[in-house]
């Protein structure tokens, strides 16, 4: 579409509307994230620059454009309150870059908006460093190298298609080296511009505190939490609870953490916290960014080992943390075992604060725990356990629209709505086993995971958060889990929540919503393929940090010894550079480049010149395909002259060179 817009056009009009389809290549992506009227002043700008170039209009003069730029810049101030940081910096580039397009009087002005295009073209990974932004930003390059290079020509300017694909090789020339130092030149750790005022931007995850409603909100989230991968066989998905807050305050309306002191990694005071049993089953998580404290390993785990933060810490409620907050996608390994015997050892001072409840609230949950505490005195904790999860299974229903909950907030879901998700399940159970004296704690995180079997990660999103409970079960027993949900719903535990409560597609959809939900549909399969890239882009590109780097290079030198990779990759760099120069020697005759052109177009008919065939044979060959007169008089007529310019003549005169590339693009 470009090159039919731009064939009837003047030179000049054609480079400058070609570089602005670059710059708006470079500004598109921004309009997600700029203030609505910077956005509307962009494309403003850039239809007055097109309409100035089609009417041939002059540029617009210093005095109106210094007053506007000055507004604009007080516009980014009034906005942000500051001219410092990330945005208001993208958002002062976008303008200057727009604004530079309005005052190009020198060609010196056109490579000012080439080069600052570039620069703010960087500035996409700000906001997003998927696959689809790399590729744009690809194509964005290539069509600012094919401007660049239109304005270059001081003759006769190829058709953009030939400049695009002179820019194309120009970009896939470049790349090797842009492989090679992003695998090799020294990272540094962090990022690479540390810009003040910049927090890390909003992101859905889970929190250290619950009330209702809190875990429904998350399971609307389809956003991936993290990703994990078993070196053995994995466990069942029903063993699949990934830990992480402790939550065991409670104030009558939401569960919260307790602040205790940490345990460093690899103390004997946590072998004496922990005891493990079965065969250990290791495992690589890789948390994504967010501004997170917690690491979610499978209950009881190990301690949590990363590359590039080292060993995390134990709370005292054996949660993992890292010692402060971190907002970059995390890599660390755990070690779970099968069964365990967690905190055994507690004082019945200890214990005092899993059994504590605020005072004077749910009086009939109270007297429902009384009758539970008669139960355990005779039978003990086993059978007061029994009969609360027979009540809920019984009694109660999984939904993520729970009816809204007053003052008593457990008395009102135990006797009255009985409707709730996995918070209310967790909180309510919890409060009634410290009302019947039993030491109990909510325990938040994701449970389950979803099996990619094409990389064979297991991923975990947002919608799989969950709370249970952890009930202490005397010092044989430890903290034993608890979940009341698999009670009430046990096909959330066993498959996901997806299964569960399967969404209402839209009218028309539901097959398309049935092949999502089948693992073995054409749907499944290709998501589960893009999955599996985003996954490795993440592994090998986004993560690939400094210690990743040395680890890498590392097996590589392993791999290769001390002599072999150097000799290797200059034998590489050799074979390309003789390659590169028997092109080059093949590309100075004129005349064998027009008949090679002339080739591939004949092999596009389905004719193929064989190796020994001369242009007079060939000739012979040309004559029995169906083609148009004109067309067939130009074939012919090339090779006629290609056989007197090849063989007949020394050197080649140049009008017969460009009579020869005439007949070809006749022939075309």
């Amino acid at each position: 579409m470009i090159a039919r817009l731009a064939g009837p056009l003047t030179r000049d009009k054609a480079d400058t509307l070609l570089l602005l389809l670059g710059a708006l290549m470079v500004l598109a992506p921004h309009f997600a994230h700029l203030p609505l009227w910077t956005s509307a002043t962009v494309c403003l700008t850039l239809l007055w620059r097109a309409a100035i170039t089609l009417r041939g209009s002059r540029l617009p003069p210093l005095w109106l454009l210094l007053p506007v730029s000055l507004l604009a810049m007080g516009g980014v101030y009034l906005n942000y309150r500051t001219l410092l940081g990330r945005e208001p910096g993208v958002t002062m580039l976008t303008l200057l870059l727009t604004f530079k397009l309005l005052e190009m009087h020198a060609r010196r002005d056109l490579f000012v908006v080439i080069f600052l295009s570039f620069f703010l073209l960087l500035t996409n990974f700000f906001y997003s460093q998927s696959i689809p932004t790399a590729a744009m930003m690809i194509a964005t390059i290539i069509v600012l190298l094919a401007t660049q290079v239109t304005f270059q020509y001081t003759g006769a300017v190829p058709p953009l298609a030939t400049r695009l694909k002179l820019a194309s090789r120009v970009f896939l020339i470049a790349a090797p080296l842009g492989a090679l130092l992003f695998i090799g030149f020294p990272r540094i750790q962090g990022p690479l511009w540390g810009l003040p005022g910049d927090a890390a931007g909003g992101k859905t995850g889970m929190s250290d505190t619950m009330a209702p409603g809190s875990m429904s909100n998350l399971a609307l989230s389809e956003e991936v939490a993290f990703r994990a991968r078993f070196q053995g066989a994995a466990p069942q998905q029903q063993q699949l609870y990934w830990r992480g807050p402790v939550l065991s305050r409670y104030d009558g309306r939401t569960w919260s953490r307790i602040g205790r002191p940490l345990y460093s990694l690899g103390t004997a005071r946590l072998m004496e916290q922990l005891e493990w049993r079965g065969t250990p089953i290791p495992y690589e998580v890789t948390l994504e960014p967010g501004r997170r404290q917690f690491l979610f390993m499978l209950e009881m785990s190990g301690p949590a080992r990363s590359a590039s933060e080292g060993s995390g810490a134990y709370s005292d409620e054996l949660e993992q943390l890292v010692q402060a907050p971190a907002d970059k996608r995390m890599r660390y390994t755990g070690v779970a075992h099968p069964d365990y015997i967690a905190q055994a050892g507690l004082s019945p001072q200890q214990l005092q604060r899993w059994l504590e409840l605020p005072q004077g609230f749910n009086p009939r949950t109270l007297r429902y725990a009384a009758q539970l505490q008669t139960l355990r005195a005779e039978k003990g904790d086993d059978a007061a356990l029994a009969a609360a999860l027979d009540y809920f299974r019984r009694e109660f229903e999984y939904t993520l629209q729970p009816s809204l909950l007053g003052r008593d907030a457990v008395d009102e879901f135990l006797f009255d709505t009985r409707k709730g998700f996995c918070e209310h399940f967790a909180g309510a159970f919890v409060y009634l086993m410290r009302a019947t004296g039993l030491p109990a704690r909510v325990v938040t995180g994701y449970q389950g995971g979803e099996l990619n079997p094409v990389d064979g990660y297991y991923t975990v999103r947002q919608s799989d958060a969950h709370a249970w409970s952890e009930v202490w079960l005397g010092p044989q027993r430890g903290w034993t889990r608890v979940d009341p949900t698999a009670a009430v719903a046990p096909e959330r535990i066993r498959s996901s929540l997806a299964q569960t409560l399967p969404e209402a597609a839209p009218f028309g959809l539901q097959g398309l919503a049935g092949l999502a939900r089948n693992q073995d549909s054409w749907l499944a399969k290709m998501r589960f393929g893009i999955s599996a890239m985003n996954n490795a882009w993440n592994q090998w590109i986004l993560d690939y940090n400094p210690n990743r780097q040395q680890h890498f290079l590392r097996e590589l030198g392993a791999a290769f010894g001390d002599w072999r990779l150097p000799a290797a990759l200059a034998a590489i760099g050799g074979l390309v550079l003789l390659l590169r120069r028997g092109r080059a020697e093949r590309a100075r005759d004129p005349v064998d480049a027009a008949y090679l052109a002339f080739c591939r177009l004949l092999a596009r008919h389905g004719l193929e010149k064989a190796p020994d065939e001369g242009p007079q044979s060939l000739a012979q060959r040309v004559r029995q395909l169906t083609l148009p007169s004109e067309k067939m008089a130009a074939m012919t007529g090339f090779l006629e002259l290609y056989g007197a310019l090849k063989y007949g003549l020394p050197q080649a005169p140049a009008n017969q060179i460009a009579r020869l590339n005439s007949l070809l693009k006749q022939s075309r």
